[in-house]
């Protein structure tokens, strides 16, 4: 998790974004972002993303030639679904989709209990 932070943290000081809600689940994450007025390039921070958490772990995992040659390590999916908030109603409904996913996947009994969420800064700002 620590690798993943720093990669998202790395990425924000050059693209800037807010991290409205995020959770990272054992196979895959979830996220809204505000980005800045006139900007909506998401794929370029997932990818920038992506990217500098994998050059940050160690090269240990077995690749296939295919992935190897096209520079691929198999830890993200090669794709992502995006979609744009259309008014108040939808960014809460995907906020809390966000928050209660680990309960919805049956990985905790309680949202909060799930660590990598962003539900806890939600809760100790009294949002």
């Amino acid at each position: 998790m620590d690798l993943l932070r720093d990669a998202v943290r790395k990425v924000r000081t050059r693209r800037p974004f807010h991290i409205d809600a995020w959770v990272v689940l054992p196979d895959h994450k979830h996220a809204v972002w505000t980005l800045p007025l006139g900007d909506s390039d998401y794929s370029g921070r997932w990818r920038a993303i992506k990217i500098a958490f994998a050059k940050a772990l160690p090269k240990t995992e077995w690749r296939s030639p295919r992935r190897v040659a096209k520079g691929e390590r198999g830890i993200w999916q090669r794709r992502f679904w995006e979609h744009t908030i259309r008014d108040e109603s939808d960014y809460a409904a995907h906020v809390d989709d966000v928050l209660i996913n680990p309960l919805k996947r049956g990985l905790v009994e309680a949202a909060g209990d799930w660590p990598y969420s962003s539900l806890h800064r939600c809760v100790a700002r009294g949002d």
